[in-house]
Parts: C-alpha cells; sequence; structure tokens
C-alpha cells in the first residue's frame, strides 16, 4: 500500500494529537512536540514526529508513566 505524501502528513498531524492528549492525560506535557517542518521539505515529504526537548521535571514524570505500564 502505497500512503501519499497529504495523508502522511495527515496521519503524522493526527498522531501528535494523540501523544498531546494521551500525555496530557497523565499530565506530562512536552511543549515542542510537532511534526517537523523540516522533514516536509523534500519532494516526497516524509513527516516526522518531533518530540522535543523537556526538562527534567518532565522527563521524570515521562519516565514514571512508562515504569507503570511496564508488564
Amino acid at each position: 500500500m502505497v500512503v501519499r505524501s497529504s495523508e502522511r502528513l495527515r496521519a503524522a498531524e493526527g498522531v501528535v494529537a494523540q501523544l498531546r492528549e494521551g500525555l496530557g492525560v497523565v499530565a506530562v506535557t512536552l511543549p515542542s512536540l510537532r511534526v517537523d517542518v523540516v522533514s516536509l521539505a523534500s519532494e516526497a515529504p516524509y513527516p516526522l514526529v518531533d518530540l522535543g526537548r523537556c526538562n527534567l521535571d518532565t522527563a521524570m514524570r515521562l519516565a514514571a508513566v512508562l515504569q507503570g505500564l511496564k508488564p
């Protein structure tokens, strides 16, 4: 199945929204969470999701949440 560029961009935007919502439920905010615009610059764009940078407190909350998901 070939996914067109516009579909890839919509999928990337959708997953960013899902990540933002899901992380918000566990009180984790990644302020730089976005679709990486540089990855859209090529003729056949392959969008990347930029999780960005966060401070130590946010990283610790995210690590704690992920630890809670381990079986």
